[in-house]
């Protein structure tokens, strides 16, 4: 539940949806933009590099490290983690610097894309005709974020560091419905 109160009024009061991934196509058919939900399951981090790597794969017609097919994707490179937690501040990074990459992974099956700012009129088209959804998140929240994820593992261009592929298992992930 998300309330807002200011000098004892509540100016609003918000059941969140609760989540979890894999999404099917009902679950984004039943999404509203600009609805709040938190989502729990697996997302995989990637960013710029890595995203040219995962097309590079795709031209070659080789293996991904993961499955594209339904699978959620964080635009994020964690910073190191402290000890005793999973995971290191885990902040939204611009998503616009994936569009030249987006519609091709779309196409592949990719559903879900969690990140910060707009998108280019073509991504906003191919998520549109691929039944895909665009979620932001909370920028400058990144240590709040990080606690949310609850293991993480690199799965994929471990020479990337913070750019690598990172398969996050999260839990009450908080996101706001931007695209569909």
């Amino acid at each position: 539940m998300l309330v807002v109160i200011v000098q004892d009024t509540v100016w609003l009061s918000y059941k969140m949806k609760e989540l979890f991934l894999p999404l099917t196509k009902e679950d984004i058919d039943n999404l509203k933009m600009g609805e709040l939900a938190y989502l729990s399951g697996t997302i995989y981090s990637a960013r710029d590099n890595t995203h040219s790597k995962l097309i590079e794969l795709i031209n070659k017609a080789e293996l991904l490290p993961f499955t594209l097919s339904g699978a959620a994707i964080y635009y994020m490179g964690p910073t190191p983690a402290r000890e005793g937690v999973v995971c290191g501040s885990a902040g939204p990074t611009t998503s616009s610097r994936m569009d030249r990459y987006t519609p091709a992974l779309l196409e592949k099956g990719l559903k879900v894309m969690i990140g910060k700012g707009n998108r280019s009129a073509e991504v906003k088209q191919s998520i549109k005709d691929n039944h895909a959804i665009y979620f932001s998140t909370i920028g400058g929240a990144g240590a709040y974020l990080a606690d949310k994820i609850k293991r993480m593992k690199c799965v994929a261009f471990p020479e990337l560091g913070p750019e690598a592929i990172y398969q996050l298992e999260v839990e009450m992930f908080p996101v706001i419905v931007s695209y569909k």
